[in-house]
């Protein structure tokens, strides 16, 4: 599957995007294997409460299913102004 970094994610695990082979069943399943990878990645998911994360441009929770998933877009609040 695809996975999306956005604003100061990205700017942590110095990627736009990558491609991810992964048994995770859950988003939260697949921060943990992504947060095992280095310590930009542990540094990016420090603080779930910080982020949003959005399954195939659906905006959803870390406990949606990734069964099926072509992308996973992960990127912090976004505020009106």
């Amino acid at each position: 599957m695809e996975v999306l970094y956005f604003a100061w994610v990205r700017e942590r695990i110095g990627l736009p995007k990558e491609r991810v082979e992964t048994t995770a069943e859950t988003v939260a399943e697949l921060v943990e294997e992504l947060r095992a990878r280095e310590e930009r990645y542990a540094l990016a998911f420090s603080d779930l409460s910080a982020l949003r994360v959005a399954v195939d441009q659906e905006l959803t929770d870390f406990d949606a299913p990734l069964s099926g998933v072509r992308e996973v877009a992960f990127f912090p609040p976004m505020t009106g102004g």
